[in-house]
């Protein structure tokens, strides 16, 4: 094939611009966290105080004493954060759109929604089980905080927030860290593997506030999930399943942790 020095500067030009776009989605969503987190963990490690004597708080109140107030304050959160994600769609279907449009190449069409809903609730136990060992064994070396998953009591609305946290934390992640940037990144021109990997990597990192267990385990769980993805090309298996172990995780520990002292 004959060399054509326009074409090649075309597709570097290309290459070059999404690689800046997913930087920019990182900065203002994921990306962002992830910086924080490093910094908290800085924090914590200079603290004075073993990782195992700290907690990190999911789930705050914002403002206590004032529910309704808190209400707006929470379902506000929920709102802007799935944001980016809507982002990251709107970008892969305008600019650069993958070949035959983002829905078929998120998985986003029929006629698999039921296998979908359970493939989900199957990646759930496959992964979360492992997690909770994970996590006890983390606490035990001392290399994690205690997680409270919920803050938030005495309010009849924190049962249904803590879902649609649950739900946006699952549509935020998977559509930014899986559906997103492993399509653009494949786009540049990356191996899978690489892809794969730097998107658990930086899933790991923004977990880092939790302590090293957290960030070892997501870090392993970002891996699956982009490793699934790259093979069946449905991302609403990989959505269900985080909403899922959110939703066991917040909800769960909103009504064991008044009557259970160890968590």
């Amino acid at each position: 094939m004959p060399v054509d020095p326009e074409r090649d500067r075309r597709i570097a030009r290309r290459r070059r611009l999404l690689i800046i776009e997913t930087v920019l989605v990182l900065a203002i969503s994921l990306g962002q966290s992830a910086w924080y987190s490093i910094l908290r963990i800085i924090e914590r490690m200079t603290r004075g105080v073993p990782l195992a004597k700290q907690t990190s708080t999911l789930n705050a109140s914002v403002t206590p004493g004032r529910p309704w107030l808190d209400l707006g304050y929470q379902l506000s959160d929920i709102a802007f954060g799935v944001v980016p994600a809507l982002l990251a769609i709107y970008l892969l279907a305008t600019v650069n759109p993958p070949r035959g449009g983002v829905r078929h190449r998120l998985g986003l069409v029929g006629p698999r929604w039921g296998h979908d809903l359970g493939a989900g609730v199957v990646i759930a136990a496959a992964i979360g089980i492992p997690g909770l060992g994970l996590y006890a064994t983390s606490r035990a070396l001392g290399i994690n905080t205690t997680v409270q998953a919920s803050a938030l009591q005495g309010a009849w609305w924190v049962i249904p927030v803590l879902i649609l946290a649950a739900v946006m934390n699952a549509v935020l992640e998977e559509t930014v860290m899986i559906g997103y940037l492993i399509t653009r990144w494949l786009q540049v021109g990356w191996s899978t593997l690489t892809v794969v990997l730097a998107s658990a990597l930086i899933r790991g990192t923004y977990h880092l506030y939790q302590g090293w267990g957290g960030f070892l385990g997501n870090v392993v769980m970002g891996a699956v999930l982009g490793l699934i993805f790259t093979r069946t090309r449905r991302l609403l298996p990989l959505v269900v399943a985080h909403t899922v172990l959110d939703v066991v995780s917040f909800v769960g520990y909103a009504l064991l942790a008044p009557h259970l002292s160890w968590l």
